[in-house]
């Protein structure tokens, strides 16, 4: 089996990259609903940045794929219009990086709902280093701080992890997915009982 990105994989990539950049661009006013009450909820909301990077890599499983899926739906969101400017292209690289490390990590052989949660954190701390850069998380006390890292990492983990996982498995029911993917020995292996 050929371990490379064919086209294919590009082009898919590129058009789940597209809808959530999209998906990103209208969930900022969801994020920025929960910011005024100064509890850091809205980082609960934040994962959901984080999702076509494990959504994409659990749909094609070669590497990657989280890397260019994640800057793919940052530049959507950028040419959509968002209101974060260029640095959702710079968050965009960095979360896709940290992500795809993740998988890196595991060789590319897992699938599951524990490697896109890791993933999906990874890219959390990936964000939570580039707002260090840019200074402004100084200006918080120690417990706020806390609950921002806490509550991102949480909404990370439940958005881009579980609920990429989730996605994916709803696909693979409609077995839309068998056209991204050669068939297995399982596969076979189910042919023969």
């Amino acid at each position: 089996m050929n371990k490379g990105l064919k086209l294919t994989d590009i082009l898919v990539t590129v058009i789940i990259a597209l809808v959530f950049g999209i998906v990103y661009k209208i969930w900022a006013p969801v994020y920025n609903v929960l910011a005024p009450f100064g509890l850091q909820l809205q980082e609960l909301t934040y994962g959901m940045w984080f999702i076509a990077a494990t959504v994409a890599y659990l749909l094609i499983r070669k590497a990657g794929v989280a890397f260019l899926a994640e800057v793919a739906a940052a530049s959507g969101e950028f040419l959509v219009g968002s209101e974060y400017g260029l640095m959702v292209l710079i968050y965009g690289v960095i979360q896709g990086l940290f992500a795809e490390m993740v998988f890196m990590g595991f060789r590319y052989k897992r699938f599951d709902v524990l490697v896109a949660s890791l993933a999906g954190a990874a890219a959390g701390v990936g964000s939570l280093l580039l707002d260090l850069f840019r200074g402004y998380l100084f200006d918080y006390v120690w417990w706020n701080i806390t609950l921002l890292i806490s509550f991102r990492l949480i909404g990370a983990v439940l958005l881009a992890g579980v609920l990429a996982y989730v996605l994916v498995k709803a696909l693979e029911a409609t077995g839309v997915t068998s056209l991204l993917r050669p068939v297995s020995k399982e596969d076979y292996d189910s042919l023969r009982q």
